[in-house]
This record gives structure tokens, C-alpha cells and sequence, in this order.
């Protein structure tokens, strides 16, 4: 257990400023067009809206490159720190995934089940849905949070054994 407290600082000096990031980059996208994020959507939600324009496509691509090399470099970034304190392999990966789980968690409290599900901002509905049963699905959410906890598993095992392969300096 001592171990992981002592990961703790760590985890909230990377996992903090990427929640942060990721939180201000889906709320934008959100404030801009919520269709950027139509593939998030609960089904009823997608079924009655037709599909991305060619624009919202480019646009939701180029947003899911930040999203993506944010996800990666802040775990990354947790991991080598880890590794400069000597820590062993079991460490770095609890670094590295520790810091996605922290987002997965904030997008799954904050994001999902309090933004999106409590207090429905006009925001964050597409046109044409208002009132679907889809925005209150806390239970889609919490599906979600499960595939991000196994996708930061697999994030910070596969960051911890790119940062253990690298030659100590």
C-alpha cells in the first residue's frame, strides 16, 4: 500500500493538469458543436440526428489527435518520473496507468454523470433531442467508465514497458 502512496504525488502532478486539459478540450468541443462527440452519444440520441458532416468529421478528427497525444504524453510523462526515482517496473506502470485512471474518473463523475446526465446544459444537446431518455443513462456512462479503467491498464503497461526498455542516463 506504501507504494502507491508514494506514487501518489506523482499521479496528481501529471493526472491532474491532463484532467484538466481533456476537460477543457471536451467542453469546448461540447460549447462549439456537440455533434464533435456524436460517437459518445447514447443511441436514441444517435439514431435521431443523421451522421457527421464531412466539416464535423475533419474537426472531430483533429480534436481526437490532441485528445489522443494528451492521453498518452501525460501518463508517459508520469512514467518516466516514476522510473527517475528508481522505482521498478511495477511502479512506472502504476504511475502511468494511475494517471489515466485519474481522468477516466473526472470524465465519468464530472463529465458524464454530473454535466451531462444531472444538469443537461442546452450545450451539451444536439438539436432536435431534447428530453431523450439517452442523457439521463447513467448506466451507458458507467460502462464507459469500465472500458476506460481496462484501457488504462493496457495504457500504462504498455507505457511502463516502453519506459523500462529506455537505457538509464
Amino acid at each position: 500500500m506504501s507504494r502507491v502512496m508514494n506514487l501518489l504525488p506523482i499521479v496528481i502532478l501529471y493526472g491532474g493538469p491532463m484532467s484538466l486539459s481533456l476537460f477543457v478540450l471536451v467542453m469546448l468541443m461540447l460549447w462549439r458543436n456537440p455533434r464533435l462527440l456524436l460517437q459518445d452519444y447514447p443511441e436514441d440520441v444517435k439514431a435521431t440526428v443523421p451522421p457527421k458532416s464531412p466539416a464535423e468529421r475533419r474537426t472531430s478528427v483533429y480534436c481526437g489527435i490532441i485528445f489522443f497525444l494528451l492521453v498518452v504524453a501525460f501518463p508517459f510523462a508520469g512514467a518516466l518520473a516514476a522510473r527517475a526515482g528508481s522505482r521498478d517496473f511495477l511502479e512506472i506502470f502504476l504511475a502511468a496507468f494511475g494517471v489515466a485512471f485519474l481522468f477516466n474518473v473526472v470524465d465519468w463523475l464530472i463529465i458524464d454523470w454530473l454535466i451531462v446526465c444531472t444538469v443537461t446544459p442546452a450545450f451539451v444537446v444536439i438539436p432536435g433531442t431534447a428530453g431523450m431518455a439517452g442523457y439521463k443513462n447513467y448506466g451507458m456512462h458507467f460502462r464507459g467508465f469500465v472500458v476506460g479503467c481496462v484501457l488504462s491498464v493496457v495504457l500504462g503497461f504498455l507505457i511502463a514497458i516502453i519506459v523500462n526498455q529506455i537505457p538509464h542516463g
